[in-house]
């Protein structure tokens, strides 16, 4: 069985980070799979989709991260957009995530949550949960 489902958002900042995890856990009660996989993407290359610890500290963090990559350093792609810089810090985050679905839930850890990451907002932004099983 495959279910699949767009989650839309509204980002505010240039960079933000969003914690999802009710609307996935939604889109997979939506699908009524119990056993399988569910894979949250990104349909932007501005954005990024992680799993981490949401508290509050962690959060900054993930923001200072992000430093080593900074705005306006002369990169290549900014003669066109001047957002290289959020194209490449989706890279170190990374595009899409792959989740366990077990007992009709997501396989999280303890503090695990879903984060949608905006790197060049604010933007209208589109999420895709698939889950495919049984």
């Amino acid at each position: 069985m495959l279910h699949r489902k767009a989650i839309s958002l509204s980002t505010s900042r240039a960079t933000q980070f969003i914690d999802i995890t009710g609307e996935v856990e939604k889109a997979l009660r939506e699908s009524g799979i119990k056993e399988g996989i569910a894979t949250v993407y990104t349909r932007h290359t501005t954005t990024a989709v992680f799993v981490n610890e949401g508290e509050s500290g962690l959060l900054r963090d993930y923001k200072r991260l992000l430093s080593l990559v900074p705005e306006g350093a002369g990169y290549e792609h900014d003669r066109i957009d001047r957002n290289a810089h959020a194209h490449l810090r989706a890279v170190l985050l990374g595009g899409s995530v792959a989740i366990p679905v077990v007992n009709g839930g997501l396989d999280l850890g303890t503090w695990q949550r879903v984060f949608f990451a905006e790197l060049d907002g604010p933007r209208q932004r589109r999420v895709v949960v698939q889950v495919i099983g049984e």
